[in-house]
């Protein structure tokens, strides 16, 4: 009985020696080994590639230990070609030591985009179109039309050119665009003569407009005549021009105005 005391002993003492060693094993290989292996708890702050050119971002990376992959290329002008434009993790991450940082860059020469579809667009349409397709808005040229502002030729470096034609990102279109008059200038009517209310239902009937009226002596109570107008009679306006107007007393317009033939034939009517 007492060997097998001794023997049962001796077993379990072996085997609280082998538990300890198998606890302390895995804690020294989880807290110990495992740590330093990976720099647990060890990070780097990435640093702000965009910018920096190709040539530049191997050293930049290798004295940070990190490494570097070229993900895909884009364009974009605010950077010179073959300098990064976008990364990621992005600037200010915490990442561990031999991180890949994926990187994408500029190209050298920029993408070409089909010529947009302007003509017989609004202007404000057609610059959030240009705008849409990374293009850009040139000079406008005004042309005589009836509509106001609507696209009506487009032009690259003073040549005409039409939509679907390749051009680079970036390019400069120049518009004309209608400037909302049916005729360029026409005749200002013959408004001396007439009454201020007439001459008023004349210049808005001519799409102009209705400008200052100066009245000289007393018109209270009497009839009013215009005997000057500015522009004059026969003068070139256009729609929406204004007309100035200067009214009197019938009896006084031959004194005020008495050298106008076509005034003089209105009073004697």
């Amino acid at each position: 009985m007492k060997i097998a005391s001794n023997t049962l002993k001796g077993f379990l003492i072996h085997f609280l020696i082998i538990i300890t060693l198998v606890v302390g094993g895995v804690l020294l290989f989880f807290n110990v080994y495992l740590p330093n292996y990976t720099n647990h708890g060890e990070s780097i702050t990435v640093p702000d590639l965009e910018g920096i050119h190709m040539d530049e971002i191997e050293d930049f990376l290798v004295k940070r230990n990190l490494r570097y992959e070229v993900n895909d290329s884009t364009y974009t002008e605010k950077y010179d070609p073959l300098t990064i434009v976008k990364q990621y993790p992005k600037a200010g991450a915490r990442v561990k030591e031999n991180r890949k940082i994926f990187i994408s860059v500029n190209r050298v020469k920029p993408p070409t985009v089909p010529v947009p579809s302007l003509v017989d667009r609004s202007l404000r349409n057609a610059e959030a179109v240009l705008k849409s397709n990374e293009l850009k808005r040139g000079t406008i040229k005004y042309k005589p039309s009836p509509f106001l502002n609507l696209v009506l030729e487009m032009y690259i470096d003073g040549e005409l050119v039409e939509a679907g034609k390749k051009i680079a990102k970036g390019s400069t279109i120049d518009l004309v665009v209608g400037d909302g008059y049916a005729r360029s200038t026409f005749d200002a009517p013959q408004l001396v003569g007439y009454d201020l209310e007439d001459a008023r239902f004349i210049i808005l009937g001519s799409n102009l407009e209705v400008g200052l009226v100066t009245v000289e002596g007393d018109t209270a109570g009497r009839k009013s005549i215009v005997f000057k107008q500015q522009p004059e009679s026969g003068d070139r306006v256009r729609i929406g021009d204004i007309i100035n107007v200067w009214i009197a007393p019938e009896s006084d317009t031959l004194r005020l105005g008495g050298d106008d033939d076509d005034a003089q034939a209105l009073l004697n009517d």
